[in-house]
């Protein structure tokens, strides 16, 4: 009885990390992945799903890249903060979002002149879309673990005199 009950908690244990790997092996392809191979990969999507042609994937890939090499100099620094084990300043924080914000802003714009107004909104749209599945995705991960400033799992608000 002994031996059945531990072989059916292994078994039960071995799925439930089987089951954890294969999800979050799907997510992290584009972690391993070179910044080039990245730009190549969305390159190719954005080639499929918006029909892009000769002109239009190179104007795209060009700007693809230097998008990517402002990505990986702000990765450095930030990487460059952990290690040292500085945390970022409100201060920092904030001019961080906002330069953030001005990249996103004149992506939006250089790819507004490249592509058509039907590949714009087509693009826009899948961009809104993705951006809500990565919230989802995050709400699901911090929900019931590490609540950052989420919910109120304990009760109300005012001390637990309701």
């Amino acid at each position: 009885m002994k031996k059945l009950i531990i072989a059916l908690v292994l078994g039960i244990g071995m799925t439930c990390f089987a089951q954890e790997a294969t999800q979050k092996s799907n997510r992290g392809d584009m972690q391993n992945m070179t910044p080039e191979q990245r730009v190549e990969k969305q390159l190719a999507k954005m080639t499929k799903d918006l029909s892009l042609d000769v002109k239009q994937q190179e104007a795209v890939g060009t700007l693809l890249k230097e998008k990517s090499a402002k990505a990986q100099e702000v990765r450095a620094k930030r990487e460059a903060m952990r290690s040292s084990g500085q945390k970022m300043t409100d201060e920092q924080r904030n001019e961080f979002r906002t330069a953030m914000q001005t990249e996103r802003a004149d992506t939006e714009a250089k790819l507004k002149t490249i592509l058509t107004p039907d590949q714009f909104k087509k693009w826009s749209t899948t961009r809104a879309e993705n951006e809500e599945k990565m919230r989802q995705r995050r709400r699901d991960n911090n929900f019931g673990g590490n609540d950052n400033g989420g919910g109120n799992f304990g009760g109300s608000d005012n001390g637990g005199n309701n």
